[in-house]
């Protein structure tokens, strides 16, 4: 057998690849981190929201250490109707105290992690494109990328959710329309005062808004905006399944979505610096298959570890929490001097013991939930027509708000028993 040239060769310097090198590097292996672009981030869309606890098991003073954007204190769901909306809004002071959540740009992030990455003993090369898996038999023992082969004991396949590695292990096929959405970015760049008089913040206090409804002219999947320190991160993310039935360009409802009244305001006077699309994955535990192979590892996204609620959007703490379990997982496995997928199988426990497995294990019925077109529509304007009823005093006497809610619900389109079985569905799923 040829000696490799590594123990590990990681694929994709995101937040998943990155963090795995490091772990592994942390412990005395030889890690490579094989990056196609042109640096770690420069192929990343303006960011997110990071749920950042997992990364203080990582790094002492996480946040303080890495170059975030904003703690955020306020969360909004809005639920969008063509010329109204409903709110709500939820902001707390525990949320800045526990560092709970922060808003990141990618491309500045992905650099730290992998200059972390780097100090700890990993070698970061990119601008090198993985072209296939190189194996002996069905044992993956390296990669292959233009002309070169590099070989590993272990290849971790960081990717992300159109991973092609996945798929040229056999251990991913395309995933149905209904478990893939199309996301669209655009970073909005703005004065940094101007943002915190906009939101009322206060220091590197930050926002974080889900938008629901008219923002995707009812298609399945909803918009979003976050405040960074002086830009925000805005765009569409839309189901492809309905995006596709309904025959409607992702870039036409991303510019009504920016025209609403609504989230105008937030973006007047904004210069659009980073503008974007790619692939989501909006499957949930669903699009789980084997993460294992003899010597090959998947994680982040690559395992098909996202999560979408429809309060929440989490990838990069899945990602760095897999990254954890898969590190000691291959680290053991190199020291046993056994990497078959039997051996690398402890990820899997180490997986579904932690917050990640379990977690995909709660949500495991949200995206089934959100795909009820209900959502996308006739709820916000049943809301705002119930609201309209309290607020819009006039001569004429009031009813009391159950009275206002039931003539509001006799003009919607929803019906009671569609309502109590949302309202179950709801309860079991998020």
């Amino acid at each position: 057998m040829t000696e490799p040239d590594f123990d590990v060769i990681v694929v994709g310097a995101g937040v998943a690849g990155s963090v795995t090198a490091l772990l592994l590097a942390r412990r005395g292996l030889s890690v490579a981190v094989l990056e196609r672009g042109e640096s770690p981030g420069s192929k990343n869309l303006s960011g997110g929201i990071l749920y950042s606890r997992v990364m203080e098991e990582i790094f002492q003073d996480f946040v303080s250490q890495a170059p975030v954007e904003r703690r955020i204190d306020r969360n909004q769901v809005c639920f969008i109707n063509q010329d109204s909306w409903v709110s709500l809004d939820y902001r707390d002071q525990r949320l800045l105290e526990a560092e709970t959540a922060v808003s990141v740009l990618r491309g500045r992030l992905d650099p730290w992690l992998a200059e972390q990455a780097e100090a700890e003993g990993a070698m970061i090369m990119p601008g090198v494109r993985v072209d296939s898996l190189l194996r002996e038999g069905d044992r993956v023992v390296g990669v292959k990328a233009d002309e070169d082969e590099l070989r590993a004991r272990v290849v971790v396949a960081a990717d992300g959710v159109n991973s092609f590695i996945a798929r040229d292990a056999g251990l991913r096929e395309r995933p149905p329309l209904n478990h893939l959405a199309v996301g669209i970015k655009a970073l909005v760049t703005l004065p940094e005062a101007t943002i915190a008089d906009r939101f009322n913040l206060v220091g590197d206090s930050g926002a974080a808004l889900a938008l629901v409804g008219d923002c995707t002219q009812g298609i399945g999947g909803g918009g979003f905006l976050y405040t960074n320190r002086d830009s925000l991160s805005v765009g569409v993310v839309l189901r492809l399944d309905d995006l596709t039935e309904r025959g409607v360009r992702a870039e036409d409802v991303f510019q009504h979505c920016l025209a609403h009244p609504m989230l105008a305001p937030y973006l007047e006077g904004g210069e659009v610096s980073e503008y974007g699309c790619h692939l989501v994955a909006e499957g949930g535990a669903a699009m789980r298959g084997a993460i294992v192979h003899d010597g090959l590892v998947l994680v982040g996204d690559a395992a098909g570890l996202t999560l979408n609620t429809g309060l929440t959007v989490r990838g990069m703490d899945l990602a760095a929490g897999s990254a954890i379990a898969a590190a000691a997982a291959i680290a053991a496995a190199i020291e046993r001097d056994d990497t078959s997928a039997e051996s690398l199988r402890e990820y899997e426990r180490l997986l579904g013991q932690s917050f990640v497995g379990r977690d995909m294990e709660t949500y495991s019925k949200a995206p089934g939930f959100l795909e009820t077109p209900r959502l996308y529509g006739d709820y916000g304007n049943f809301l705002a027509d119930t609201l309209r009823g309290v607020f819009a005093l006039d001569a004429t006497p009031r009813q009391s708000m159950l009275g206002t809610a039931r003539s509001a619900l006799r003009r919607s389109p929803l019906r009671i028993r569609d309502v109590a079985r949302d309202a179950f569905r709801a309860v079991r799923s998020l």
